[in-house]
């Protein structure tokens, strides 16, 4: 058995980048960018308001001072003339400052009346203003290539003038399911089958991390099965597929794979809940086997595909980030393997659940972490130092 961090980086190193391609900017939220945003344009273009007042020079703004009213300036019409001595233009927040203005007085320090505004309050040269290129000059770097595009990037390179994004193309990851004892959910349950869960689950996690989920059909517990399964995952950038990789008679998928000439990297590695990993490549296509128990699948989904899939989809792969906490209930020692404990999270406690069974499934969907274990950890109390992977 490898390690965790072994596997993981097993894994990674084999996976490379999808391709780029151009897409709206509607379409860009949480892509990873293939080539950096720069600034078409400077923002704001020219000295606005920020807020809703009067354009005049600070010289003449003293408390009590009567000025003359020239003009008005709305947001997205400049007022064409010069402000001079004892002058002021109506403005508003967006508003051009115009010409020969240096202050803002705010509308609320001021009354306005038919023929001119009354200052109540002196203004200050400068303030309430702001300047051309504040925000970003035409030509600067908005964003740099390599960043998952949030909502707030969107924002950004919209204002920078860009309707067309170059991101790297969502990586398609094909799901298979497999087992003679699973069946779809909504379908007729056999004796002593179940319903399969893993498909959705993963199409789901596959979908909130950046990728384009694609479920196959379950294939049944034959070498052909498996092996006509797989061959509807061609044109995929990676093949999951769950259950059959442990050493049952009836854990096929790695015999089954090898039919159709997968080169196998590892199976099985040193952790709990999740042993029976396997990874290879079929034809070019990589290849992640995860267990069967769904709580199993999970957190190999936690730990191996979301890297994965952040490498695939133009992003380095990383491990989660573990956050640190306090232990809600004791638990006894560890031993070879790494552990992953479900948990609740309350004010920085993580209290594992009494049962850790990996068929467990709702214990999974109830949990807020999972507690990290590291190899032959000793037994730990109450209230002890521990690290916890936050889900969700």
């Amino acid at each position: 058995m490898i390690t965790v961090d072994a596997a993981r980086a097993r894994i990674l190193g084999a996976l490379s980048a999808t391709g780029a391609e151009t897409v709206g900017l509607g379409q860009g939220w949480n892509r990873v960018l293939a080539a950096p945003v720069y600034a078409r344009l400077t923002q704001p273009p020219a000295d606005i308001s920020a807020m809703d007042g009067f354009a005049l020079r600070a010289a003449d703004a003293a408390a009590g001072v009567k000025l003359r009213v020239i003009g008005a300036a709305p947001a997205g019409h400049p007022f064409p003339g010069v402000v001079g001595p004892h002058e002021a233009v109506r403005l508003f927040t967006g508003s051009v400052m115009p010409e020969g203005a240096d202050a803002v007085l705010l509308q609320e320090d001021a009354t306005a009346t038919a023929d001119g505004v009354t200052v109540h309050e002196a203004a200050q040269a400068g303030r309430h203003i702001r300047r051309a290129g504040q925000d970003f000059a035409l030509g600067d770097l908005l964003i740099a290539a390599g960043r998952r595009l949030s909502a707030r990037d969107i924002g950004l390179a919209a204002a920078g003038n860009h309707a067309w994004l170059a991101v790297h193309r969502a990586p398609r990851v094909a799901i298979m399911a497999t087992g003679d004892e699973i069946s779809l959910p909504g379908d007729p349950v056999g004796p002593g089958g179940i319903v399969s869960s893993n498909a959705h689950a993963l199409a789901a996690f596959v979908a909130q991390a950046g990728g384009e989920p694609v479920i196959l059909p379950i294939a049944g517990d034959r070498l052909e099965a498996i092996a006509e399964g797989a061959d509807g995952a061609r044109g995929a950038d990676l093949l999951v597929t769950t259950g059959g990789a442990s050493v049952g008679a009836h854990d096929l998928v790695g015999a089954g794979l090898a039919a159709r000439g997968m080169v196998l990297d590892f199976w099985k590695i040193a952790m709990r809940p999740g042993k029976p990993l396997m990874f290879g490549t079929l034809g070019g296509m990589p290849v992640l086997g995860l267990p069967g128990n769904p709580v199993s699948a999970f957190v190999c989904a936690m730990l191996f595909l979301r890297p994965a899939i952040d490498r695939l989809s133009g992003l380095p792969g990383a491990a989660p980030v573990l956050v640190p906490g306090r232990l809600g209930a004791a638990l006894k020692a560890n031993d070879q393997r790494e552990d992953y404990v479900r948990a609740t999270w309350r004010d920085g406690v993580a209290t594992p659940f009494a049962k850790q069974d990996s068929g467990m499934l709702r214990n999974l969907a109830h949990a807020d972490v999972l507690i990290r274990r590291p190899p032959h950890q000793a037994a730990l109390a109450v209230g002890d130092a521990v690290e916890v992977l936050v889900l969700g």
